[in-house]
């Protein structure tokens, strides 16, 4: 019998890789999202929690709701994307951002700053906070980019309950922030939303990591949230594109340190001990 249930689970594993596979190859075919050289185990996990929210038993099961029902597939893609953030919601990452602002930005003629794979308006929204207050956004663009039609939607309907807005406040002071948070934002029936002044230094686009080419040159790129979610494959394919988007002396923000055998990394400069924000030096 144990051998017997052994060979059940293989085939049980085997079986689930293949439904995996054929999905992701769906997603691809059907509606040009590329999720094939993400981690599986990360895959697995934001698949089945969207399987048990809406009461499905298999992959192949969820494959043809994606296919046949368009509110289907958009739920499915949102759940493969980077989860939302909320204003402030890592103090330590803002913390650190607001040292580093002034380094990379200053000296540039036009500085930019890309979020790759942005997590939503309150991460953009965080950093033009803290750019006002370093006095650094009236002569900085943040070019915000995301995966899907829908993430961008959110984003230009983003309306933060006032309630949620005070319930920041102490985030915002732990990363640094000594004013209250109400004066970045206008408020209206009860919603909060950054002041027009500030949202006008945001240019959101759709933009895929997996196959576009570099758009500009950035004097800082932090892609902190996306990065865990990738195979080592399409990794690497990232960390060149950020590599030939960043200008010399720029600033890049990672998931996690780089290793000594990453293609890049002895063009890099770790800035702050085990953190994983480096300066190009070459």
């Amino acid at each position: 019998m144990g051998a017997l249930s052994d060979l059940r689970s293989e085939a049980g594993a085997e079986l689930e890789e293949l439904e995996l596979d054929l999905l992701l190859e769906a997603l691809v075919r059907r509606y040009g999202f590329d999720y094939r050289l993400h981690e599986r185990d990360a895959l697995k996990r934001k698949l089945y929690a969207l399987m048990h929210r809406r009461g499905l038993a298999t992959l192949s099961s969820l494959q043809d709701r994606a296919l046949h029902d368009p509110a289907s597939a958009s739920a499915l893609l949102r759940a493969l994307s980077v989860p939302p953030a909320t204003l402030f919601d890592d103090p330590q990452e803002a913390l650190q951002l607001r040292g580093l602002l002034d380094a990379c930005l200053r000296g540039a003629a036009l500085p930019r700053v890309w979020l790759a794979d942005c997590a939503g308006a309150e991460q953009a929204w965080t950093l033009a906070v803290l750019l006002e207050e370093e006095g650094l956004l009236a002569r900085t663009e943040i070019h915000a980019t995301v995966g899907s039609d829908e993430l961008l939607a959110e984003a230009a309907a983003c309306r933060i309950p006032v309630e949620r807005l005070a319930q920041c406040q102490r985030l915002y002071e732990y990363a640094g922030g000594t004013a209250s948070l109400t004066v970045h934002f206008q408020i209206e029936d009860g919603h909060a939303v950054l002041l027009p002044q500030l949202r006008s230094r945001i240019s959101w686009a759709q933009y895929n990591l997996v196959t576009d080419a570099s758009f500009n040159e950035f004097q800082l790129i932090v892609c902190r949230r996306a990065l865990p979610d990738f195979g080592p494959l399409l990794r690497q394919r990232v960390l060149t594109l950020f590599h030939a988007s960043l200008a010399p002396l720029g600033i890049l923000g990672l998931d996690r340190p780089l290793a000594s055998d990453d293609a890049h990394a002895r063009h890099y400069q770790q800035l702050l001990p085990q953190q994983a924000w480096y300066k190009r030096i070459a």
